[in-house]
């Protein structure tokens, strides 16, 4: 079985090379590893870091945002032959580990996509991140109708049928909520499985706050009543 790891990294030089090697040492009898880096437009040094660890680096002349780079990444894993693609932040956040986790139940059959939960045990995350997913999960429910534990995971797992099935429009963080309305309206077995989260002092200063927030919950709206159109 060949999986690809899509690694979306937007000035991630502080972090990436050592996400790479985590991604790389991880054991996964009987599957074959690539990395795949979706170099958005980075000013620094992400992209050489990443080609120099041994990933696969596709480049964004541009900035498009993480939608953006995560459907790129889904295409080249595409491309290559990918059985199995996991999607995986490039701030390490995600434990590598968790990686077999998530793909498990694609590999056993029972599911065609599933979603690295962090809220199904939460223990160790700040109590603003606590509220802020409640509220992204809320949202996702009232806008598509979509109930998930984590709406804004960024450890994903998709066989390949469903990743070619999955349409990806949006650029930016409401990316997340936009693939669980694709599964739900593609009709794909989800399952969302606990995974271990690491917060260090620059992992907490990515990802979304209150006003990106606003525009991510602004552009979702607007997101579905395009695709309503």
């Amino acid at each position: 079985m060949k999986l690809a790891v899509v690694i979306p990294a937007y000035n991630e030089e502080f972090a990436i090379g050592q996400v790479i090697q985590q991604v790389m040492a991880v054991d996964l009898p009987g599957v074959e590893k690539e990395i795949i880096v979706v170099n958005d437009g980075s000013r620094d040094k992400t992209g050489d870091i990443a080609r120099s660890k041994g990933a696969l680096v596709v480049r964004h002349l541009l900035n498009r945002g993480v939608g953006g780079a995560l459907g790129t990444g889904i295409e080249a894993a595409l491309r290559s032959g990918a059985d199995v693609v996991v999607t995986c932040d490039a701030d390490g956040q995600h434990s590598p580990d968790d990686i077999g986790r998530v793909i498990e139940p694609i590999r056993s059959g029972r599911a065609d996509a599933v979603v690295g939960s962090r809220m199904i045990d939460p223990g160790g995350m700040p109590w603003t991140r606590r509220v802020a997913n409640h509220l992204a999960n809320l949202a996702t429910w009232i806008i598509l109708g979509v109930s998930t534990t984590d709406s804004q995971s960024g450890l994903r797992a998709f066989s390949r049928s469903a990743a070619k099935r999955i349409r990806i429009t949006t650029n930016k963080y409401e990316v997340c909520s936009e693939i669980s309305g694709e599964v739900k309206r593609l009709h794909l077995r989800s399952i969302d499985i606990p995974i271990k989260t690491i917060y260090t002092e620059y992992s907490l200063s990515k990802g979304q706050g209150f006003r990106v927030g606003l525009k991510t919950l602004f552009r979702l709206i607007l997101s579905k009543l395009v695709k309503q159109s």
